[in-house]
């Protein structure tokens, strides 16, 4: 079963940046997204960032203009990254990775604890 990992998270301090990233365990065939959702405490999933499968690239409201998606191409199992400037206390959230195929299957990871504290 394929399993998606992220890793880079941890404790930033407000105004810092954040790079995770999301690596697939095995190749994943027919990707037609890749992107990032956010859980923050007592709040429902959020949606953060994505890639289309034109390679358009959509960002949550409350993430435009401090945050950067990409994925890197060249990377067979599928990798993933997401850089997140200008952080606040708002973003504190676990994050979590999500690839989609054309099947409309879902996968998800475990999530990335993002802390945002002074």
């Amino acid at each position: 079963q394929v399993q998606l990992v992220e890793s880079g998270g941890g404790l930033v301090q407000p105004g810092g940046s954040l790079k995770l990233s999301c690596t697939a365990s095995e190749t994943i065939d027919k990707i037609y997204s890749v992107g990032w959702f956010r859980r923050a405490p007592g709040k429902q999933r959020e949606f953060v960032a994505r890639i289309g499968n034109t390679g358009a690239k959509l960002y949550g409201p409350s993430v435009e203009g401090r945050a950067t998606i990409s994925r890197d191409n060249a990377k067979n199992p599928v990798q993933l990254n997401l850089t997140l400037n200008n952080l606040t206390p708002d973003d504190t959230a676990i994050y979590i990775c999500n690839v989609k195929d054309y099947d409309a299957v879902d996968y998800w990871g475990q999530g990335t604890q993002v802390t945002v504290s002074s």
